[in-house]
């Protein structure tokens, strides 16, 4: 992208919606995206500090009046200057308190739409961190108002905030302080965790200061702040996307190398329930989810939105397994081969393939149905490409026999002597055939055809030789009949081979798709084991400051919300546990039955 554009724009009604523009471009990124929203009041220069991210000295509308530029959510996609296979997508959101908007409401749905799409949320303000700007950050406050983690669940849910919001980044500008605090010198992170203690009292103003306080300690639990000196002299302020490093403060040069630098190094891809990876297709069809749940007057819910992400998600990774498994047969088997076992092992490799494709693809596939779906698809490919294997190998064994009789001196045939001149041409035909290489899995079906389309000529042939006696020809006539029969014996055995291997190829690829979906299965309760682990973790940092800064009730009500969430975890990893099992089962089964067939193809 050369530049931003716009991804939620307002209507002249005061909706929002999403622009078809934005979603044709992320729709085009596969890769993983890491996502950098910042958020702020108006005329604070937000505009700026991603057009640094962005590494362009303009880009993003920076303005230069007390108006505010940015209207919506603006986006731009560039290419991750640390990460070779991720995209960094920045998204610049209209200014917060824009008094010519005058629309709480709107800046609210913005506020939201910024923390449930970014992976890193920025937020920018003027000065230093005081009791005022915390207060102009009430908008987080409202967030459990304005979104739902499940679907289903009565009440506030605002508990599972904690495992779906992004990393927190404070950044202050103009700051003209000294970062001490009690004579002693302190980092700008001290400084904010510092600001977000909670007072004590039982005053309403006092709940309502701790209220944005609180909630950043909650939720936001990867917190890290930048603190920025003055730009440029004032009269340079309104032309900065002109000015080069060189006609800037130096110190604030510094300021915005490092803040590039920790998001550059430090900011997280975008993930989703159970830590899967969001790609710029799936941050559009998110996008669009959030804002039609606003536009349609409800809550946006992550779990739909999950959900309904999923559907879209796997049906693509059905379809594009499917074809990558096509892709990699038509490439890897040249028809025709010479024997089933030859294919069958190419077609297992394509299917080991084409599984992992769509495991690393898909997600929240309940009951497997899509993975069932695609196993479907692969087995009647296979199929096809057996029965085209099979035609392939007929054709050409018909045109070789037909070749070989060609050959032969029919003129020798029809005379005293010309039946046992036949059968030595014959059997000489039989045996050039036979030897002959790559004729595939028909050979036998080919010439059985082919012996049986000649019994009338032979018959005419016996009846043509008079130097035979008619016990002669009766003998004769005998032994085609156990001729026909051996051949007949022969091309049964062989197609019970093609037979057996086929079943074997149904087995394997569902012993395969088993140990897949186990492995799957694994990864997802080792992820959530670490999720839950996480969120622990931070609950018992949180109580641990809480009983520091004198407030046990609270830390008591942690503690009983800590039990609730290793409660939750335990009961999960229960019913992981059970899946578990449930798929070893399969595969001894499976196992069972590859055994038994290995048995009966012994005896």
């Amino acid at each position: 992208m050369e530049g931003p554009v716009c991804l939620i724009e307002n209507t002249r009604f005061g909706g929002l919606q999403v622009n078809q523009e934005a979603l044709d471009i992320l729709s085009s990124i596969r890769q993983p995206v890491v996502v950098v929203s910042i958020v702020g009041m108006y005329r604070t220069g937000k505009s700026y500090l991603m057009n640094r991210l962005a590494g362009k000295r303009s880009g993003f509308s920076l303005g230069s009046t007390i108006q505010s530029e940015t209207k919506g959510i603006w986006m731009w996609c560039v290419p991750h200057p640390r990460k070779n296979d991720h995209t960094l997508v920045l998204l610049d959101t209209e200014g917060l308190g824009d008094v010519e908007k005058g629309d709480e409401k709107n800046d609210t749905w913005i506020f939201a739409l910024a923390v449930l799409l970014s992976s890193t949320l920025v937020y920018n303000s003027m000065r230093t961190i005081d009791n005022q700007a915390l207060m102009s950050l009430h908008y987080v406050t409202q967030l459990t108002e304005h979104i739902k983690v499940k679907a289903y669940k009565e009440g506030d849910d605002s508990s599972e905030f904690i495992r779906f919001f992004p990393s927190f980044v404070w950044t202050v500008r103009d700051f003209t302080l000294d970062l001490e605090m009690n004579g002693k010198k302190i980092t700008a992170d001290e400084y904010l965790e510092n600001s977000l203690k909670l007072r004590k009292g039982e005053a309403p103003q006092v709940a309502e200061s701790n209220a944005p306080r609180n909630f950043i300690r909650m939720f936001f639990t990867a917190r890290k702040c930048f603190v920025f000196d003055q730009p440029a002299k004032k009269r340079n302020l309104n032309k900065l996307e002109t000015l080069s490093d060189a006609e800037l403060d130096a110190d604030f040069v510094k300021q915005g190398s490092e803040f590039c630098n920790y998001i550059y190094n430090d900011s997280k891809e975008k993930t989703i329930a159970g830590r899967v990876s969001v790609t710029g297709s799936m941050l559009g069809n998110l996008a669009a989810a959030y804002v039609e749940a606003i536009r349609s007057g409800s809550v946006p819910c992550l779990e739909n939105a999950v959900l309904a992400l999923s559907k879209i998600e796997n049906s693509t990774a059905v379809e594009q397994s499917h074809a990558l498994y096509r892709q990699l047969l038509g490439q890897r088997v040249k028809l025709h081969t010479e024997t089933q076992e030859e294919l069958s092992r190419v077609h297992e490799g394509c299917l080991r393939e084409a599984l992992e494709f769509f495991m690393k693809r898909s997600f929240k596939d309940e009951n497997q149905v899509y993975q069932t779906q695609l196993m479907e698809f692969i087995e009647k490919e296979y199929d096809g490409k057996c029965s085209e294997n099979a035609v392939q190998s007929q054709t050409h064994c018909t045109a070789l026999l037909q070749q070989l009789w060609s050959k032969l001196h029919h003129e020798s045939f029809m005379r005293p002597g010309g039946y046992t001149v036949y059968r030595i041409q014959m059997d000489s035909l039989i045996q050039t055939y036979k030897f002959t290489p790559g004729k595939g899995i028909k050979a036998e079906h080919a010439l059985k055809d082919f012996i049986s389309s000649k019994e009338d000529t032979c018959k005419k042939i016996l009846l043509a030789d008079k130097a035979l006696t008619e016990q002669q020809r009766r003998l004769k006539e005998e032994q085609l009949r156990a001729d026909r029969e051996r051949y007949e014996a022969q091309l049964a055995k062989g197609e019970l081979k093609i037979m057996t291997q086929k079943t074997v190829d149904l087995n394997q690829a569902l012993k395969e798709n088993a140990r897949q979906l186990q492995k799957k299965f694994e990864e997802e309760r080792k992820a959530m084991t670490e999720e839950n682990n996480r969120v622990i973790e931070q609950r018992l940092k949180e109580q641990k400051a809480l009983l520091e800064e004198g407030f046990q009730e609270k830390a008591m009500m942690m503690m009983q919300e800590i039990k609730e969430i290793a409660s939750e975890a335990a009961m999960m990893q229960r019913e992981n546990y059970m899946m578990m099992v449930l798929m070893d089962m399969r595969l001894m089964k499976i196992n069972e039955r590859l055994q038994d067939r290995d048995n009966c193809i012994i005896l």
